[in-house]
């Protein structure tokens, strides 16, 4: 569905193509050509001016967090990218160290048109840090706005590269999850179970350390120390993870919310979506009347 349109694309794309629509009800030249096309024109911007909606009320009903007080689950984030040369983005062809890259390449043919014949994007995670904290973004499946962009040429060849830089302030809308640390999920019975899997396989080790009796074999009773024993040492490491400073992740929710990432800033990016989602409702009810008219005409 339209309005669930990733990359940023949507907006550009739809504008070319209702040129493409009238082009073609030009073409047919016909009454019932123009009432379809405008109604098609008033539909596709009916749920872009949706999804700009959509998008511009995410952002606007979630407030910004600061990475060391970031409530689990769906999160904004903002801050500058870490330069940290690990997290570039290996591949991308811009001359600045860029954190995050999509390309596209093109090839011309004979009759002088492009035609694409490769396309890429950089799955490496990178890390924002905005005084608080520090947190890794994995990009993959997120929808990225970036005002970076370069063409290069080379030959018969085109590539059109979009970056995120290493010295940009990145925003990251996603779902926030801190891996290890005091928010980790630990399972002590699992975690009980599996640690007394692993004394059994070693049976002399076993029996020097429970065989409590002498009798090469361990009962009831000894068992329940072993059992009560790994107890201890799991509720041990358990704690000592717990101590441990977490690792703070963002990457796509699973519940399908958007998964947004940008270098503007958040009231740069509720302004973009207020300002298609009011050209698309302009078109909707002009593309709409225009219909309406026509289909008067033919009756």
């Amino acid at each position: 569905m339209l309005s669930h349109l990733k990359t940023g694309y949507a907006n550009r794309i739809t504008s070319a193509g209702h040129l493409a629509i009238l082009l073609v009800a030009w073409h047919i030249g016909t009454p019932p050509g123009w009432a379809v096309s405008l109604v098609l024109i008033s539909a596709i911007s009916f749920f872009l001016w949706a999804s700009n909606l959509k998008r511009n009320r995410a952002i606007a009903d979630t407030p910004t967090s600061k990475i060391a007080s970031a409530a689990q689950g769906y999160t904004e984030l903002y801050g500058p990218a870490v330069k940290a040369p690990e997290y570039f983005a290996q591949g991308g062809k811009f001359s600045m160290p860029c954190v995050w890259y999509r390309y596209v390449t093109y090839q011309r043919t004979a009759d002088n048109k492009w035609r694409e014949i490769a396309r890429g994007v950089s799955d490496t995670l990178f890390a924002i840090d905005d005084g608080s904290g520090h947190c890794l973004i994995d990009p993959d499946h997120a929808e990225v706005i970036t005002t970076h962009s370069n063409t290069s040429y080379q030959g018969d060849y085109k590539t059109v590269e979009e970056q995120l830089l290493a010295s940009d302030s990145l925003y990251a809308l996603g779902e926030f999850a801190t891996i290890s640390g005091a928010g980790t999920h630990l399972d002590t019975k699992e975690d009980v179970a599996g640690l007394l899997a692993e004394w059994k396989k070693n049976q002399p080790a076993l029996l020097q350390r429970f065989d409590l009796d002498g009798d090469g074999r361990i009962d009831v009773q000894e068992w329940e120390l072993a059992r009560r024993a790994a107890r201890r040492e799991v509720e041990k490491q358990h704690r000592e993870l717990r101590q441990q400073p977490g690792v703070h992740l963002m990457r796509a929710p699973r519940d399908g919310r958007m998964f947004l990432l940008s270098n503007l800033s958040p009231q740069q990016l509720k302004n973009r979506y207020v300002w298609w989602g009011w050209f698309h409702l302009l078109v909707f009810f002009v593309a709409g009347g225009a219909a309406t008219r026509v289909w008067v005409t033919l009756w």
